[in-house]
């Protein structure tokens, strides 16, 4: 390896590592998870369903309030009129106890005056005097919470604040406050029903409800009707815990599937870049892409495609290979040449012969000319077609110039021209004009060489289906048998006897194949048989794709 191919020095190689989890893999995971992460917290936000279920108790306490306020107003009002009637507190006690019990209720009457006259929760004290009892219900003995339990109920919690689901809950009453202070007695005292939702400062959720007490439309107190929301609660946590434990299981299946997606492509990705980084790196052809042609899908596609590029680009090498050889080979034949006679001109001392060697340096060295332009137009030749751009082309045209251009220089060689273009459809490719004029020009020339004198050349164009055929005859002596794909080979020479040695240098019709290919064409030669099957001619065909490349 020469110091120009070795690496800067500090500067090694990179080569691609795969890493753990590939980005493709990262990118797969998160959308996907995104996407169901979405989906889940709007179906965690539950706030209209919890209103919902707030809305339906309203109503529910609202039409037992109503119930309560007609027993008491039938049953616990004294006075013989509207004007003297009053609150019997025994009895109003009594039938608040009762239905309170039934409906797990709290229920507080307040009289007109502002005064609390019964209480659910409470009960008159020893000889029916002296003061009260308060009733409260004992909650169950305690539970110890698992930790499962505790993440759920702070998972909850954090749900409920971040959802905001108490944000439509008044501020909780005042820690003093009697129940004839609340905004819905107030309501409730003149005559009109009245609701409250609120909050506690232990984040309990309490509803109350306050109707009035009328005995012959006349108020006399209000009922308020007061229950916590513990099932709510306990409903809309069942909810969000039957979603998470459906989200847990989608989580895990979206992201088993992901790992299973972002591997039938990541995977393969990253071997087919391992086998790209080993061909470029390696030094012989050990290295090959792998062939996932039996998948159908782009990544299968991919493979075929870098499989057929690194075979392109191996034929390529081995073609660049071949060529270099031949151009040394052809190069060394005229320097030899010109070695020798110029050793042998140094050691002779007679004029004649050294005017004999002077002519043959010339000749080499004119010969090492058109040798060194031929290979210099053949090695641009791959360039200059890749960049340049096609262009449509009227061979018609092309053909009459050429004709017209021939006819006009006839008196140089000698050879006529004879040219029939079919007057059927326009003939239109897409095309390089200039190299299809030297395309032409090769060939005419070719068989210019090989015509006899007094002999004549015949070019026809005409349609061939969605092609173009485009045939030069000659009258020379022909194709040697079985050589008619040889002479488009590089540096093949089948000149006539009474040529000059080194007049070509056996690139024209090469290079006149690789421009028709280009072109999406082909271009390939035969021999023209008489009447009495004897060879009359050689016959050049090109064939190019109407209106476009193929």
């Amino acid at each position: 390896m020469s110091e120009e191919d070795q690496p800067a020095a500090g500067k090694p190689e990179k080569t691609r590592e795969p890493k753990s989890v590939s980005s493709i893999t990262r990118r797969i995971l998160a959308i996907n998870v995104l996407a169901l992460a979405v989906l889940v917290f709007g179906l965690l936000f539950v706030g209209q369903y919890r209103q919902s279920l707030i809305d339906s108790e309203i109503t529910s306490l609202t039409t037992q309030a109503e119930m309560f306020a007609a027993a008491i107003g039938e049953a616990a009002v004294g006075g013989a009129d509207s004007q003297s009637q009053y609150l019997r507190p025994e009895n109003a006690g009594q039938i608040i106890r009762r239905l309170a019990a039934a409906t797990g209720t709290q229920a507080q009457l307040v009289s007109t005056d502002g005064k609390l006259v019964s209480d659910s929760t409470q009960l008159a004290g020893p000889g029916g005097a002296g003061g009260v009892v308060k009733v409260e219900e004992l909650p169950p003995p305690p539970e110890e919470e698992s930790n499962y339990q505790k993440i759920l109920n702070k998972v909850d919690r954090f749900l409920r604040n971040l959802l905001r689901d108490d944000q439509q809950v008044g501020p909780p009453a005042p820690t003093n406050a009697t129940p004839a202070a609340l905004p819905e007695t107030g309501k409730a005292l003149t005559g009109n029903r009245g609701h409250a939702v609120r909050l506690s400062t232990d984040g309990i959720l309490s509803i109350t409800v306050a109707v009035p007490v009328q005995r012959y439309k006349h108020v006399l107190g209000a009922l308020i009707l007061s229950k916590d929301t513990s099932s709510i609660d306990d409903a809309v946590f069942q909810v969000r815990l039957d979603i998470l434990k459906v989200f847990g299981i989608a989580l895990l299946v979206t992201i088993l599937l992901s790992i299973y997606l972002a591997g039938t492509i990541a995977r393969p990705l990253h071997r087919l870049a391992a086998a790209a980084d080993h061909i470029r790196q390696g030094l012989g052809r050990q290295y090959t892409i792998p062939d996932m042609g039996k998948r159908s899908d782009e990544i299968g596609h991919l493979s075929a495609a870098l499989r057929e590029m690194t075979e392109a680009l191996w034929l390529r090498m081995d073609a660049i290979e071949r060529f270099a050889a031949d151009v040394s080979h052809e190069i060394k034949n005229p320097l030899t040449s010109l070695r020798s006679a110029v050793e042998t001109a140094a050691r002779i001392d007679d004029p004649d012969q050294q005017k004999k060697l002077m002519s043959i340096i010339l000749d080499d060295i004119q010969r090492l000319d058109r040798l060194i332009s031929d290979i210099s137009d053949a090695s641009r030749l791959d360039a200059e077609l890749s960049r340049a751009e096609m262009e449509p082309v009227d061979l018609g045209a092309l053909l009459n110039t050429l004709s017209e251009l021939h006819q006009a220089t006839i008196d140089t060689h000698g050879t006529p021209l004879d040219l029939d273009i079919d007057d059927g459809a326009p003939m239109v490719v897409r095309g390089l004009e200039d190299r299809l004029v030297q395309v032409f020009r090769n060939i005419i020339s070719n068989a210019i060489s090989f015509t006899p004198e007094g002999g004549r050349i015949s070019v026809a164009a005409r349609q061939d289906g969605g092609n173009i055929l485009i045939t030069f005859d000659d009258q020379g002596p022909g194709i040697p048998d079985g050589l008619e794909a040889n002479i488009f080979e590089r540096f093949y020479q089948e000149r006539p006897a009474e040529e000059k040695f080194g007049t070509h240098s056996g690139l024209g019709l090469s290079i006149s194949k690789q421009i028709v290919e280009t072109h999406g064409g082909r271009i390939w030669a035969e021999n023209r048989i008489g009447t009495a099957g004897v060879v009359a001619g050689a016959r050049f065909l090109v064939q190019l794709p109407a209106g476009g490349v193929g």
